[in-house]
């Protein structure tokens, strides 16, 4: 079997370790900047990470490409999950020490309720071609925050990305078109 082949499988006995999904990453195609634009749904990939389970309880609903320098890296869901709403990183809270009974639907009432203050019209990412773990592929630059999302192709409406924290174990996500 082939790493896209294993994918399923691996989405669906989630969580995996983290070098189960660093190898998987690693044996998949890298993707283009051109590839990358336009509306990404995403979800989560549990590998055990500290973040596995925040994205998921505070209603993140994907990412959107408009152009290389114009990207929103956070969209989360509305109330009723009609529509969605870019969030400004800079004021995402990453080092806040949750606990697992903190991650529940209520996270997604406060982002909910936070769109006055967190949401943004404004582009907070951009997309260039890095090198990660050897090989040359599309990765998102958050403009406030040390992390570079790092995308490969698993098919061609799936993406494995891979976000790469300043002194943290990367944390492994799914965009789907």
């Amino acid at each position: 079997m082939t790493a896209v082949e294993d994918f399923p499988t691996l989405l669906a006995r989630t969580p995996v370790t983290t070098d189960q999904a660093l190898a998987l990453f690693d044996s998949l195609d890298p993707v283009t900047v051109e590839e990358m634009l336009g509306q990404w749904w995403g979800s989560e990939f549990p590998t055990g990470h500290p973040m596995d389970g925040l994205l998921a309880a505070t209603g993140w609903a994907g990412k959107r490409f408009d152009s290389a320098d114009e990207v929103h890296p956070l969209l989360f869901w509305n109330a009723d999950r009609s529509d969605v709403f870019a969030v400004d990183p800079a004021l995402v809270p990453m080092n806040l020490p949750l606990p697992e009974a903190a991650r529940k639907p209520w996270l997604h009432k406060v982002i909910t309720l936070g769109r006055p203050v967190m949401g943004t019209t404004k582009y907070t990412a951009r997309l260039r071609m890095t090198e990660y773990r050897g090989t040359t592929s599309a990765t998102m630059i958050y403009d406030a925050r040390p992390i570079n999302d790092v995308f490969h192709r698993v098919d061609a409406t799936t993406l494995l990305g891979c976000m790469d924290l300043r002194d943290s174990l990367p944390y492994f996500f799914v965009l789907r078109r």
